[in-house]
């Protein structure tokens, strides 16, 4: 028998989890995501509204990205009905995962259900089964509730909470974290992403108790209407201001200039580099672990998923991290 696959889970959710899973699923590693259900905007917050289920848009996306089907039928999976039908705007994706969620009468049965018929290698566990509303409480003391609404608002952000509470987590999503050697906090919107999963009151704490080492991809471009300004210490320090100073034990920055090109088609976005204050970094208790981690081919700003999965590999063994 040979030995025992490392097991490694990724948290978050948007545009960034995908990415890295992506890159991850082709090592030798036992491989889960705790995914995110509070999206309320586009296809998924229609379904969520209309059919008292979690959004389902993040989880599929992380489906499509751990899938080894065949390219077309995961094109069908993603692909997007157009505008002017009763179908405008939905993916088939979402419209599938209701359909099991329906035939089995368990959303999280339904997620399972999807991943075998995707061949999907790993696990995907939704941070509940149960719909929950994320709320943001901004610097002026205003209250702004829903996802999509938080970004919409252009306020910083000092604290979020999730409704109805308290709110209940998977049982299987924490048990993945106390079973993990390795935890990926990846790159996303950090308030709408990322954090959500964090603040609840069991993750928290099962990530507090787990013994595996957690490590955060910190986002290479700031985001408008979350992170404008944000340095990867700002970053950081949004984290430990909702789960504590003792969770994170290291940060990975990307540490190569950004071509002006790209700083320029992102500048009419209101976004920037992420830049890296390694003293204050440094005062915070945490290994700092600097690469070139973007993906140069694109024409967009992305994490590279094939140098960020080597690089965690290698943190699996190297115990200093």
């Amino acid at each position: 028998m040979g030995q025992p696959e490392n097991k490694v889970l990724v948290v978050g959710g948007g545009t960034g989890m995908p990415v890295l899973l992506r890159g991850l699923k082709k090592q030798p590693i036992s491989l889960s995501a705790l995914v995110t259900i509070a999206d309320d905007g586009g296809s998924s917050g229609k379904i969520r509204s209309e059919m008292e289920i979690p959004a389902p848009g993040d989880i599929r996306n992380v489906v499509a990205a751990l899938s080894e089907a065949e390219p077309i039928l995961l094109d069908l999976f993603q692909h997007r009905f157009p505008d002017g039908n009763g179908l405008s705007g939905h993916s088939m994706g979402n419209l599938l995962l209701v359909a099991l969620t329906n035939m089995t009468g368990d959303f999280y049965d339904g997620i399972k259900q999807l991943s075998r018929v995707l061949n999907v290698k790993g696990n995907i566990y939704p941070v509940s089964k149960y719909s929950m509303n994320l709320h943001a409480e901004m610097d002026d003391g205003t209250i702004v509730s829903g996802e999509s609404k938080i970004p919409e608002a252009n306020k910083r952000i000092k604290h979020l909470f999730l409704s109805p509470t308290p709110a209940e987590p998977l049982p299987e999503a924490i048990d993945a974290i106390m079973d993990s050697e390795l935890i990926v906090i990846s790159p996303g919107s950090l308030y709408t992403s990322i954090l959500p999963n964090l603040i609840i009151p069991e993750v928290k704490e099962a990530l507090r108790e787990t013994k595996a080492t957690v490590t955060y991809v910190c986002n290479v471009m700031t985001q408008e209407g979350e992170t404008s300004h944000y340095t990867a210490a700002d970053h950081l320090q949004a984290i430990h201001d909702h789960i504590g100073d003792d969770v994170v034990d290291s940060i990975i920055v990307h540490n190569k200039p950004i071509r002006s090109e790209m700083r320029e088609l992102y500048a009419k976005e209101n976004a920037q580099p992420v830049s890296y204050d390694l003293d204050r970094l440094r005062s915070m208790n945490i290994k700092i672990i600097e690469e070139d981690i973007i993906d140069r081919t694109k024409q967009v700003i992305r994490h590279d998923p094939e140098k960020l999965s080597k690089l965690l590999y290698n943190m699996i063994n190297d115990r200093s991290v």
